[in-house]
């Protein structure tokens, strides 16, 4: 198995000097300063990774994916922005938010800078055909409906407490696995591949979105403080409908679940009751188990792939998904 952290550092340098690139046309500086900021942030460039290792896998040039790696790492970052005002988060990557540094009305227009950067980095691709670019502008477009609507679906979730498992699903598919299936089937288009494998890509990118954020409810439970740099529990503590509160709430009838999680402000004594509650009823394990299916699916699409160092890779990161511990 491969060291997935340095395969995808080994490709960050292309996208990051890409990014660079577009970029340096932005005026004036603050508005520049503000767009570039939490690109050079030092995230693990997942998405863009994939649509360059995807672009591979299928028989293609990475250099022609390039562009469209870069649009995705784009929107990725837009979509952080404007969380980021959104939830007040103050912090991002180990640094302040944007719109801590700038204000708000900067950040929104920084993130809108690079939504629209997006779109203008893929028109200008070159070395591939006319239908490739407008396939992968299609779907980056595409993506970014379904984040607006995945976080407009979570923001309705906030003071709902019979959230169906399908609906939670639907919205995560939106919110996280949305961008991560555009940013291998864009590379699948930018790479040659067939309609089959197009498809087969997209379903790939959506199993491991799925499997991402179903991990995350779970180290949130089942990881420890120091490793995931906020408090175990806080999505308990904040009343969120994750998976693993969803499965405890249809399991369980008692009420005291529900109450925990209906609490304007729980001590952590009463969140470690909530964490027993869950363990003791397998919600816990349910979702854990969720996330290795939805892995174990997703290796099972790259069956179509011919055996290529870069198809053990795209496996590798389907592991790393489930792997990391923050």
């Amino acid at each position: 198995m491969s060291d997935v952290k340095e395969v995808l550092g080994s490709y960050s340098g292309d996208i990051t000097k890409t990014i660079e690139e577009e970029l340096s046309t932005i005026v004036p500086q603050n508005l520049a300063e503000a767009s570039v900021y939490l690109t050079r942030a030092g995230g693990k460039m997942l998405r863009p990774a994939l649509t360059l290792i995807t672009a591979e896998a299928v028989g293609g040039n990475r250099e022609d994916a390039l562009k469209s790696a870069a649009a995705i790492e784009l929107i990725h970052t837009f979509s952080l922005i404007h969380d980021d005002i959104m939830d007040q988060d103050d912090m991002r990557r180990g640094m302040p938010a944007v719109h801590k540094v700038w204000g708000d009305d900067v950040a929104i227009l920084a993130g809108d800078t690079l939504f629209s950067k997006a779109f203008e980095i893929i028109i200008g691709t070159e070395g591939t055909t006319s239908d490739q670019n407008n396939k992968a502008l299609a779907t980056v477009a595409d993506a970014c409906v379904k984040i607006c609507e995945g976080q407009a679906s979570d923001m309705g979730f906030e003071d709902r407490f019979d959230v169906e498992e399908d609906e939670y699903m639907e919205m995560i598919f939106k919110k996280t696995g949305a961008l991560i299936a555009a940013a291998t089937k864009a590379g699948a288009i930018m790479g040659g591949a067939s309609d089959e494998v197009i498809d087969a890509m997209y379903e790939y990118g959506r199993l491991i979105g799925l499997a991402f954020q179903i991990q995350d409810d779970y180290l949130d439970l089942a990881s420890d403080e120091e490793t995931l740099g906020k408090p175990i529990g806080s999505d308990i503590g904040k009343g969120k409908m994750t998976i693993i509160a969803i499965k405890g709430l249809a399991s369980v009838d008692d009420g005291r679940l529900l109450e925990i999680l209906k609490a304007e402000e729980n001590s952590q004594d009463e969140i470690d009751e909530a964490i027993e509650i869950l363990t003791n009823c397998g919600a816990i394990e349910y979702a854990r188990n969720l996330a290795l299916e939805s892995v174990d699916q997703a290796k099972e699409v790259l069956e179509i792939l011919p055996d290529s160092s870069s198809k053990q890779v795209l496996a590798d990161i389907a592991d790393f998904v489930l792997e990391r511990s923050a």
